[in-house]
This record gives C-alpha cells, sequence and structure tokens, in this order.
C-alpha cells in the first residue's frame, strides 16, 4: 500500500472570528506530485503554514509523515510563499547554512550544494553575494535551498514565480526528477497549465473549503463538456443524440445530448461512415477552475 506521506482531515483555522480554512481533508501520498490550488485568499497558504507547524489549527489533526507537524522538519523540504534570503552572505554560504540547519553535515551539504547550483545554471555565481543575483536567479536560489538537505517531501508555493519561460521548463524538469528519485511533491501555483503538466491529483480550495479533490484525469472527464470532434471525407445525416453539428472543412464538432462518444462511435461504424479522427474534446483545468469558483462564490 501507498504510504500516506500528509494527511490532513477536517483542518479549521481561524482569524479573529474569520474562518480561513473551513473543515479541510485531503491526503498526500509518496511519490505524487499533488496540486493545491485555489484563488487569492482561499486559504491555501494558511493550510500550508499549518502544515508547516507555523500556525496551530484551532480544529482538526494534520499528520505529517506519518507524525504531528513540527517533528520532521529536516524530513520536509518548504519553499514559502514570501520569500527571504540572507541577502550579505554569498550563494553557496547561504545553502550550506540551510542544510546544516536542517542536519546535514557541512562535508556532505557543501558538495551537494555545488551539484544543486551546477543544475539550476547557478554554479558560477557560488561566491556572489545572494543581493548581486537577479529576481529570478534568486528564486531559482531558494528553489535549492528548500531542498538541499535532502527532504523526502517537498512543499513548494509558487515555485515558478519570477521565472521566464525557459527556467520554468527547467524547473519542472527538476521537479520530475525529484519525482523519479521517490520524492514527494505538493505544488502550489496559479499556473494551471503547469498543473496540468506536473500533477496527477489535485484540491481546489475556495473559502476555506474543498471544492474538488481527486485524479486530475478524473475532474476532467467529469467537467468535460459533452462535445465530440470527428474528421471524416463524408456527409453527416442528422444522428440520433447529436443535438448541434458544426463543420469546418472535413472536421466535425458535433454536441452530444442523451448518447456517450462510446455510443455515437458505434452509430457511425454500423452506418460504414469512413472515421479519420475521432476525439472527446477536453477542458482546460483553468476552465474548470473559473467555471467551479465562480459557480460557488455566485451561490
Amino acid at each position: 500500500m501507498t504510504q500516506k506521506m500528509l494527511e490532513v482531515h477536517n483542518l479549521v483555522k481561524r482569524y479573529n472570528g474569520f474562518t480561513a480554512v473551513d473543515a479541510l481533508s485531503f491526503e498526500v501520498y509518496e511519490g505524487e506530485i499533488f496540486g493545491l490550488l485555489g484563488p487569492n485568499g482561499a486559504g491555501k497558504t494558511t493550510a500550508i503554514r499549518t502544515i508547516m507547524d507555523i500556525f496551530r489549527p484551532d480544529e482538526g489533526t494534520v499528520q505529517v509523515l506519518g507524525q504531528p507537524p513540527g517533528t520532521a522538519r529536516e524530513r520536509i523540504g518548504y519553499l514559502p510563499e514570501e520569500r527571504g534570503l540572507y541577502r550579505d552572505l554569498k550563494v553557496l554560504e547561504v545553502l550550506v547554512y540551510l542544510a546544516e540547519l536542517k542536519g546535514t553535515p557541512r562535508s556532505v551539504a557543501r558538495p551537494r550544494a555545488l551539484t544543486w547550483l551546477e543544475r539550476v545554471e547557478l554554479a558560477d555565481w557560488a561566491d556572489h553575494k545572494v543581493k548581486d543575483l537577479s529576481q529570478g536567479m534568486q528564486q531559482k536560489l531558494q528553489f535549492v535551498a528548500s531542498l538541499v538537505h535532502d527532504p523526502e517531501l517537498l512543499i513548494l508555493d509558487e515555485p515558478f514565480q519570477g521565472l521566464d519561460p525557459i527556467n520554468v521548463e527547467l524547473g519542472k524538469g527538476l521537479i520530475r526528477e525529484l519525482q523519479g528519485e521517490g520524492k514527494t511533491v505538493v505544488l502550489s501555483t496559479h499556473q494551471m497549465n503547469l498543473v496540468e503538466a506536473l500533477c496527477e491529483r489535485i484540491l481546489l480550495i475556495n473559502h476555506g473549503r474543498a471544492v474538488l479533490y481527486g485524479p486530475l484525469d478524473e475532474i476532467k472527464r467529469r467537467h468535460a463538456p459533452h462535445t465530440v470532434r470527428l474528421r471524416t471525407p463524408a456527409p453527416l445525416d442528422a444522428l440520433a443524440g447529436v443535438a448541434r453539428v458544426e463543420q469546418r472543412d472535413d472536421t466535425f464538432t458535433l454536441t452530444l445530448e442523451g448518447i456517450t462518444p462510446q455510443e455515437l462511435l458505434r452509430t457511425l461504424v454500423e452506418r460504414n461512415i469512413p472515421v479519420e479522427a475521432f476525439e472527446v474534446a477536453t477542458v482546460p483545468l483553468e476552465e474548470i477552475f473559473i467555471a467551479v469558483v465562480k459557480g460557488r462564490s455566485d451561490a
């Protein structure tokens, strides 16, 4: 059975009468990249800070690596929403110092830090002060700082913030590599295309509550419109269960009503209509995000 790296059950956190996190429950499993999503003010960062033992819950329970929050800090890597490194220290010094704080011996921390600086293309800056780096470089350095002690669980809050497209691709590749090494990653971001590229399962929070939770493919199927794209050189007569047909050259977009795509395909085959391409339309996660959040806000 896959190990649970993070368990949150009925978590409640209030501030002066305002409920920031409201009966939130979810689990994260070993070796997965898990997406934690939500609009601004939804409660994501509050939930993360409670998991990291920065805040204490008012109700509910949190288990991190099978233990209460705060008892396994050396096994967790955390990239916070608010960035902050020692600007007057040199890049390599900062990484070694932070690794030592998490229990990594200097003899291990230094070569590991140099290896990571090489991987994020900052090796030439090892002896420069942090304040000499550009914003994007500092972002990459902060990312390395969260994992230089070799944690089992990584919690990354907006890790791609301030990065250009080339470095976003670099970051995506590194996160996939970490997963390949058996690491578990919790990824909180507003960039839905990155979630689609990286995450197997997601949790969408709105007003402190879970509104979508589960495998991303399943969520997308559940919210997909009943639309099929079909390419055929043959004309299409009226088809039972097809409410609307749009045509562009030899490609048809069919809106279904009362039948499944599989039933439509069977009908086409029975009628000997040549099918060159048949695709069930999918909805980008961003559209689902907007629809669910707006729907809940308007309710």
